[in-house]
């Protein structure tokens, strides 16, 4: 062969492989947050195997049934391989059913049939799971689509073999159909947010004979049965298997109906296991592949790409496919079959701050949806979740759904009725739900007063009023889109002044006020709750997302509004837990990260970094945000600095990272801040391109000297959706040492509301 011919075959190998698909989804680590406890949370998460978005979640389970921390790190036995639907270890799960191979003496209870396992030898990504049960001398395969999964079990030689059912209490119902190799049934444990008659069917179909079959109903196996209505059953299926012989099992389920179940089973069709596995991987790598960050450590890559598919987990798909593929979904609003788009299990107080923003940047095709089925969800329960799982539930505060439905037609998103949907913001904003985490409570306090009162029984009614500001700026952006009477919009740009009834110039902090107009008192700025949501004064006091300036002018200008943000760092993680009564995870989780009063860890104070832009010192920006990245964030089982939060606490870390960050959604506006990557190209779904350069960027050089949008000089401490969705290349020169001279001018500012629109 000729040396030319040679190296134009070096060359071309080269070149393939050079654009060959990188495998990202091999740079994630589900088990990221996964070394939690209620005392003290590390991320709070569970191995989500799965696909993006999709209807069910499979884990590996080694906590008791009923247990909000299904699956824990520190943990040594596993249970079974649970079907989940569970947002968070505080919520807790709904229409969930275990599977569980054993060997030897038929056992059906959980801890009878646990064995031990070790991490050294399970296998944890998105798409595929895999772990050996010492115990049962069996490895145990998952690899799941959206509404179905494979399970694959390699038995030893034994004639007892047995993979059990466990459909678990609160009632359920279960029925072996031996002809047709299978397990069918029900079950109906939920933790709220459901209707009466509220049911998860389930269909498994085996491809052995079963030697034995027996029946679970509530402490009693009985092998005479094939059929139970209990509250708790099972079915325990046998088999007599040879050394490295594999039971294989189809699983799925529905909300809808046993039929739609079945069909749901078509979405495996007749792949294999190794199929359903490699298109799980490829529709991990279609969606993480939309980001893609080249350079940094190893470590932040994988940082990068778990807190990713973290935020591609939530909200999730609660809509089945008919038989002609149309969306249909069972409705936890009014316990109905409808048609069209629904989603589920997010809490806006989390998500609104910054998952939504993501998800309408690089996944607007997918976030059209979830909006049509919040359409659905006004149309079905008569009002916008705050939280959901899978219905309403009764937690937190605030009316963020304003945020979550203002700020993704206002980024142009569309498909959807937005009237139906403006409707619904304006009677969540002017009336309480049936529940108090909906709608507002305290409304007419608010509408009266400008803010909830301290002393009329409302809890944590300072957060309530500044969220609800927030919300009815939303609301008027939204209105004035849609070209709603000026008198209306007016109204709620009015609105959204009322935080200015709570700061205190006394402290020169947020402080909750009384019916009278009088500042509560005693007060303490490090009480965590009680006028506040899971903080203190001096994490909600920068709740003014919308009017960052109007609160730098309360406080006296940017000089003493930059010692204010430099003393919540400066601080000692003191604090007042006396109104929770004792120290609740979210305290501890700030005492302990060494950064001060700042706790990153819960969500109120997770834009305050990035308020620095505001005051002339982008320079401190991209200090701390560099800070919270590399101190606050590991690809490891205690890799976040409290709970997870359905993708809220990762979206942060990964628009971070990008080098921008949304501090009001409902503007057109990501506040700089520093990129962590040497280069990131994210893939929109319009076809355009958004390219991040920073070749220079290391761990010593944070700071940005200098930034080019699209080859000219830019000084802006801001970037605008609309430039970076017409496609953009964004320079940033970076450096060892801050430049204050750039990004000081006041037309540098990112928007404020009293600053005037731009």
């Amino acid at each position: 062969m000729s040396r030319l011919l040679l190296a134009l075959l070096t060359l071309l190998s080269f070149s393939a492989t050079a654009q060959a698909p990188r495998d990202l989804a091999a740079l994630v680590n589900p088990l990221m947050g996964t070394d939690s406890k209620p005392s003290l949370s590390n991320g709070n998460t569970y191995p989500a195997i799965a696909r993006p978005w999709g209807m069910n979640f499979w884990l590996p389970q080694t906590g008791k049934m009923g247990s909000g921390w299904a699956y824990q790190y520190s943990a040594d036995k596993l249970k079974g391989f649970k079907q989940t639907h569970q947002p968070s270890p505080w919520m807790n799960d709904y229409g969930q059913f275990s599977v569980m191979p054993i060997t030897g003496k038929l056992r059906f209870e959980e801890d009878d049939r646990a064995s031990w396992f070790s991490h050294k030898a399970e296998e944890v990504t998105p798409y595929y799971y895999r772990v050996y049960l010492a115990d049962h001398n069996i490895t145990t395969e998952l690899t799941p689509t959206e509404r179905a999964a494979r399970f694959r079990f390699t038995f030893p030689q034994t004639d007892s073999a047995y993979v059990v059912l466990d459909a678990l209490d609160k009632g359920s119902h279960v029925q072996v159909l031996p002809k047709q190799r299978r397990i069918i049934g029900y079950t109906t444990r939920n933790s709220g947010g459901v209707p009466q008659n509220f049911k998860n069917y389930f269909i498994l179909e085996f491809d052995h004979d079963f030697l034995s079959t027996t029946i679970y109903q509530d402490k009693v196996l009985d092998s005479k049965l094939l059929e139970a209505t209990a509250n708790h059953t099972g079915a325990v299926v046998g088999f007599k298997t040879r050394k490295g012989e594999q039971v294989q099992v189809r699983v799925a389920s529905s909300f809808i109906s046993p039929e739609q179940a079945e069909r749901n089973l078509g979405e495996i069709g007749q792949d294999n296991f190794d199929t359903v596995k490699e298109k799980g991987r490829a529709a991990w790598n279609e969606q993480l592949g939309r980001v893609q960050v080249e350079g940094g450590t190893d470590a932040q890559q994988r940082t990068f790409y778990s807190c990713l598919y973290r935020s591609l987990l939530f909200p999730r798909k609660f809509y089945e496919l008919d038989a002609q593929g149309q969306p249909v979904h069972y409705s936890p609003y009014n316990g109905q079959v409808l048609p069209g788009f629904l989603y589920t299990d997010t809490g806006f107080w989390d998500t609104f701050r910054c998952l939504f923003p993501f998800l309408n940047l690089v996944y607007p095709d997918v976030n059209s949806q979830m909006q049509a089925g919040l359409v659905n969800t006004y149309k079905e329960g008569g009002w916008l979740p705050e939280w959901a799982s899978p219905g309403y539930r009764d937690v937190m505060v605030g009316n963020n759904s304003a945020s979550v439905v203002a700020d993704a037609y206002l980024k142009g998103l569309r498909g959807y009725d937005i009237n139906v949907l403006y409707e619904a913001m304006l009677k969540g904003a002017n009336a309480q739900g049936p529940l108090e985490a909906v709608g507002r409570a305290g409304a007419s306090y608010y509408n009266k007063l400008g803010y909830v009162p301290y002393d009329v029984k409302i809890n944590e009614n300072a957060a309530r009023t500044l969220e609800y500001a927030y919300d009815d700026f939303a609301i008027a952006q939204l209105g004035q889109a849609l070209g709603r009477p000026k008198k209306e919009v007016a109204l709620y740009y009015k609105r959204s002044q009322n935080y200015r009834n709570l700061f205190d110039r006394q402290t020169n902090l947020m402080r909750g006020r009384n019916q009278n107009g009088t500042f509560q008192t005693p007060f303490n700025p490090f009480k965590w709750g009680d006028a506040f949501t899971e903080g203190n004064s001096w994490h909600y006091t920068w709740s003014v997302f919308h009017d960052v300036h109007g609160l730098m002018t309360l406080m006296g200008g940017p000089k003493p509004f930059v010692a204010a943000l430099d003393t919540v760092f400066t601080l000692a993680p003191v604090f007042d837990a006396s109104y929770y009564g004792s120290v609740i995870h979210e305290i501890r989780e700030m005492q302990i990260a060494d950064m001060g009063n700042y706790a990153h860890g819960n969500q109120p104070i997770q834009h305050m970094v990035y308020l620095y832009a505001y005051a002339g010192q982008p320079w401190k920006t991209q200090y701390w945000a560099r800070e919270v990245l590399n101190r606050l964030y590991l690809p490891t089982p205690d890799g976040y600095c409290g709970d997870e939060d359905n993708g809220q606490t990762s979206a942060w870390y990964v628009f971070s990272a990008l080098g921008f960050y949304p501090v009001c959604p409902a503007t057109d506006q990501y506040v700089l801040g520093a990129p962590l990557f040497p280069k990131t190209t994210l893939r929109l779904p319009n076809g355009k391109t958004i390219t991040l350069n920073a070749p220079a960027n290391s761990a010593t050089n944070r700071y940005v000297q200098a930034v080019r949008l699209n080859g000219q000089p830019y000084t802006r401490n801001y970037l605008s959706h609309a430039a970076l969705q017409q496609g953009a290349t964004v320079d940033f020169e970076m450096a060892d040492q801050p430049n204050t001279s750039r990004g000081i001018g006041a037309d540098d500012a990112p928007y404020s509301f009293s600053r005037g629109k731009r």
